[in-house]
């Protein structure tokens, strides 16, 4: 099985250092596949986006699907990212959606973007999972004063064209709503999206799929795909499993060979998290940061925060290149640089947790949700950037019923493959150049 990154990163024996790990009690283990079984759907990858395509399978046609796992649901992205249920999945902004392929298109994704949040709550009611779901609304703030424009011109997109509601924050008016410091200059509040525990969410799809009869095992990567007549043969290490159709649902941790019909065609990108131990109110109150909301910045390489129910912070950052232990702690080292820097008044306040995981970028910048070519039976949904918790969640439910044939209503522009990258060896080179480039233009971290 060829990577893109160091061994560490595919781990499965250990979880991450997280506090969503240690604020869970317990984790079902769930089987090896062993010995050869058979199915009609097989699923690679047991987050949200495939635990939400198995569901569909099983409610929607009747279908009892078997999932495959790595590691165990939870281990990969779905449950270590921080926990945004909001608008998300394409790294392309609205206005350039606008621009090159007009306004129905981007209704036509935005509609998906919403359906995304509206599905991970009627997730979160329907099976009865206690995902510690925070209060509706999200938070841009502009890390600088030309980028106050720039947000002003999202939410007027989002307003007029969209019909999302917003609002404007004047810098002076953002301590009033507990959502200092003074070192952003202005924001808005999109009136969608909320914060949620990523693990509990996911482990309680885990729960309902199972209850609906689909088959889940963990700790069966998948080594091969291969044709078995007009049907699909997956090995594992203890066993292979027959199907009629295999849903990839691997985002980040798809490999550059299983299918070779995705090789070059996603670049796996680290995001990392620190998490606070509980801020007393004075402390809270010192950094002006009272609000439950989700948030980020404008940097392009962006942090995104919330304050999570108990009273922790929790800071994530892009632009780690490596999961060897020195490169790690690297990076832990400038999430709290940048910690400190956005929130001097923390400057003191330890951070127990830290952890890193793989997002997924595609060369379109759109995720994608399609049948792969001349692979008759092979569907892959993936490409979230970063921001998967909605996006992939509505994915499984829409490449589920692409791959019944059944009416998806997938949008124009994630109803495609993803392309492959130029230079696609060379994409992890790449990757770092773009990082020093978007580092310069952001600018300094600095109170």
């Amino acid at each position: 099985m060829k990577r893109l990154y160091e061994a560490p990163a595919y781990d499965t024996a250990r979880w991450p250092d997280s506090w969503w790990r240690a604020s869970v009690a317990a984790i079902p283990d769930h089987a090896p596949l062993s010995g050869a079984a058979e199915t009609e759907v097989a699923i690679i990858g047991a987050g949200v986006t495939g635990l939400n395509a198995a569901l569909e399978l099983a409610e929607r046609f009747g279908t009892a699907a078997t999932v495959l796992d790595a590691g165990q649901p939870g281990w990969g992205a779905s449950g270590r990212n921080g926990g945004f249920a909001c608008l998300g999945g394409a790294k392309i902004d609205d206005a350039t959606i606008l621009a090159r392929h007009g306004a129905e298109v981007l209704r036509a994704f935005h509609a998906f973007r919403m359906a995304g949040i509206d599905r991970v709550a009627d997730n979160l009611d329907r099976y009865r999972i206690d995902a510690d779901r925070q209060p509706t609304g999200e938070i841009a703030l502009a890390h600088r004063p030309a980028a106050m424009a720039e947000l002003d011109r999202e939410a007027a997109l989002l307003s007029d064209v969209l019909g999302l509601e917003t609002e404007r924050l004047a810098p002076e008016s953002l301590a009033e709503r507990g959502l200092g410091p003074s070192v952003f200059h202005g924001g808005i509040r999109i009136g969608c999206g909320f914060g949620l525990h990523p693990l509990k969410y996911v482990l309680g799809l885990a729960g309902a799929a199972i209850a609906t009869g689909v088959k889940l095992h963990g700790q069966s990567p998948v080594t091969a795909i291969r044709p078995a007549g007009n049907r699909w043969r997956l090995e594992t290490p203890q066993g292979s499993l027959t199907a009629d159709r295999v849903i990839l649902a691997t985002n980040g941790y798809t490999a550059e060979d299983i299918p070779p019909a995705l090789a070059g065609r996603v670049l796996p990108a680290f995001s990392s998290i620190l998490v606070t131990r509980p801020l007393t109110t004075a402390e809270r109150s010192a950094a002006g940061w009272q609000s439950p909301l989700i948030a980020f910045d404008s940097r392009t390489l962006l942090h995104y925060f919330r304050l999570l129910p108990d009273g922790r912070f929790l800071f994530g950052m892009r632009g780690g290149l490596s999961a060897r232990t020195g490169a790690q702690a690297a990076i832990r080292r400038m999430a709290r640089r940048h910690l400190e820097a956005l929130f001097p008044a923390w400057a003191h306040v330890e951070t127990p947790y830290f952890w890193s995981g793989l997002i997924a970028l595609t060369w379109r910048l759109t995720p994608s949700i399609a049948a792969l070519p001349g692979r008759p039976g092979l569907f892959a949904a993936l490409g979230y950037h970063g921001n998967g918790v909605a996006a992939g969640s509505e994915a499984g439910r829409r490449v589920a019923r692409c791959a019944m044939g059944a009416e998806a209503a997938i949008p124009a522009l994630l109803a495609r493959p993803p392309a492959r990258f130029p230079l696609a060896p060379l994409r992890r080179a790449g990757l770092g150049a773009a990082y020093l480039r978007y580092r310069l233009a952001d600018g300094p971290v600095s109170a």
